[in-house]
């Protein structure tokens, strides 16, 4: 899969790239890039262009491969040679392992929290009811990017600039698991409302209980995005 010249995506990025000064590092390129995974514009098997890239972006060749090899060790690129630089492909073990670092990283996270002031659930509040608008649309890329966006910020509330970074990476490999799968309809649906609900249970401040009741849904989740890969066709 090739990315055509007036591709939304790479608009969006000609976009971006006007907020951030021409001294920008390789880290800032990967960092944007990483971003258009999380929102879903650069699903499994699209080829990043080396020239359309160093175009928008207005950075040399030497800053644009210094981010695809971040990207890469962070495995969210692969290069394959005499063909190009690509988005890659998960398979089962990568899916397992996410969702066990998922776990790990989530549920702490709200089990630690005390009770929260309401200014900083409000990006949830957000997060939530974009995906419920966009469910009423039947929208369902859309309500992935606004469930990527509630797990990004819920590890927020931790206040760690680390987690941050560590869960930025991890939802972008996650959107590409689910960018696989040919229905999104049966992998976001059932989470409309449990976002929903547990944005409930942390204005309630009922942190132990939301903690549970994420890492059963973290379960439902991985069951559920196991289950349609397996039943993909193969080539």
């Amino acid at each position: 899969m090739t990315s055509a010249p007036d591709a939304p995506w790479l608009r969006t990025v000609a976009d971006e790239v006007r907020s951030f000064d021409r001294s920008s590092t390789a880290e800032r390129v990967a960092e944007l890039l990483r971003h258009r995974v999380i929102e879903g514009d650069l699903p499994p098997g699209t080829r990043l262009s080396e020239e359309q890239l160093v175009e928008v972006l207005r950075v040399s060749r030497n800053t644009l491969r210094e981010a695809f090899r971040l990207l890469t060790h962070e495995g969210l690129l692969v290069h394959h040679l005499h063909r190009g630089v690509f988005v890659p492909e998960l398979d089962e073990d990568d899916l397992v392992d996410l969702y066990r670092l998922r776990r790990t990283i989530e549920c702490d996270v709200v089990r630690r929290l005390q009770r929260l002031e309401p200014a900083r659930l409000r990006p949830l509040h957000d997060d939530v009811a974009a995906g419920e608008d966009a469910a009423r649309r039947g929208d369902w890329p859309a309500v992935g990017t606004a469930n990527m966006r509630f797990h990004q910020h819920l590890v927020a509330l931790a206040g760690s600039r680390r987690l941050d970074e560590t869960a930025a990476r991890l939802l972008a490999e996650l959107r590409l698991a689910f960018s696989a799968v040919a229905e999104p309809r049966r992998l976001y649906e059932p989470y409309v409302s449990r976002n929903r609900g547990l944005l409930d249970l942390l204005v309630a401040g009922e942190c132990e209980r939301a903690a549970k009741e994420l890492e059963d849904y973290l379960h439902d989740s991985e069951a559920e995005l196991l289950a349609a890969h397996r039943e993909r066709p193969r080539s």
